[in-house]
């Protein structure tokens, strides 16, 4: 009994913390009960006063005013450390979160569009910027939209620290969302690393199921050095990021042209749709389904990353602004 109550406190701190993680500015007691009703938690005011203090005694947050809140450091450190039970599916809710989110509007080329934001050292972003450019050059990528922020400012939701330079590139997501505005329900199974032969997709050679896994797929792809993107980009052979996703197979047609005037705006990262119930990839495809093999929009980043640049993925991050990306060889 003690240890699930003990379970309750911290679920209900881990919460908290993602909830002040995600906002740029201070949160009181009232706004954050408010909130927690979202993730199915049931706080008076004066109960998350009460969980506040403790943990500002922890070091985890720190009070801003009469009742504002910020998360520290240690705050945002406690939360990726946090139960990893409670992160299992974490990452198919970040993607269905972020497709809920997406609002773009092709025909007025305005709205929210999902991003990840990546970080590099300041002395190596031009460096950074040359070995990207292949992999955007050769359309391994999601779009060639980016945005670009220094030290300081906010970029998606993340503050940019200091000797860093913040560089967003679009995410698959925006297929999940443009697909959702429609009425398509787009089922997102896995993130992978796609083997390309003779610059074209030939199979699926890992995979990580989003449902079960705490962890960004790509992330880890990217940190653990398994890609290839920049041979890719010179050679079209090598092994790039990608995601599987399913639609029912009726959807089609709206399908094809929701994804074909996406990549009339420059957004897109579709390489693959495969026949109703018809392995993609070599991954087997449900009953009345049709797999779709999606680009990750990280890959120019993991391009950086095999040339030895250091880099910090804040993948599926948030969501900006359309208008507010710059066109990479503007930059």
């Amino acid at each position: 009994m003690i240890g699930h109550e003990r379970h309750e406190v911290e679920r209900k701190v881990n919460t908290i913390l993602k909830i002040l993680s995600g906002s740029p500015e201070p949160l009181g007691a009232r706004v954050i009960a408010q909130r927690l009703q979202d993730f199915g938690i049931d706080l008076g005011e004066r109960a998350v006063r009460y969980h506040l203090k403790i943990m500002d005694e922890r070091g985890l947050t720190r009070l801003i005013g009469r009742d504002g809140r910020l998360v520290t450091e240690s705050g945002i450190e406690e939360l990726k450390s946090a139960l990893v039970g409670d992160k299992v599916g974490f990452i198919i809710s970040k993607i269905e979160l972020l497709a809920i989110q997406t609002t773009f509007d092709w025909e007025k080329r305005r709205g929210q569009v999902p991003v990840n934001v990546s970080l590099f050292p300041k002395e190596q972003f031009t460096k950074a910027l040359k070995a990207m450019r292949g992999a955007f050059e050769a359309g391994i990528c999601v779009s060639d939209l980016v945005a670009v922020a220094n030290e300081g400012e906010r970029l998606a939701g993340v503050t940019v620290p200091e000797g860093k330079i913040g560089f967003a590139t679009v995410c698959s997501i925006i297929i999940n969302g443009a697909l959702l505005k429609a009425g398509i329900p787009m089922d997102s199974k896995f993130g992978g690393l796609l083997q390309i032969r003779n610059h074209k997709p030939f199979r699926f050679v890992e995979l990580i199921e989003y449902a079960g896994s705490s962890l960004d797929p790509s992330e880890i792809f990217v940190t653990s050095r398994m890609t290839s993107v920049g041979e890719v980009a010179s050679r079209g052979e090598g092994k790039v990021l990608a995601n599987f996703r399913e639609i029912p197979a009726l959807c089609r047609p709206v399908a094809e042209t929701v994804i074909y005037t996406l990549r009339e705006v420059g957004l897109g990262g579709m390489l693959v749709m495969g026949d109703t119930s018809q392995s993609v990839g070599e991954v087997p495809v449900e009953l009345n389904k049709i797999g779709i093999i999606i680009l990750g929009g990280l890959n120019p980043v993991a391009a950086a990353v095999e040339a030895g640049i250091e880099v910090e993925n804040h993948a599926m991050s948030a969501v900006m602004e359309y208008r507010d990306l710059t066109r990479l060889r503007e930059l």
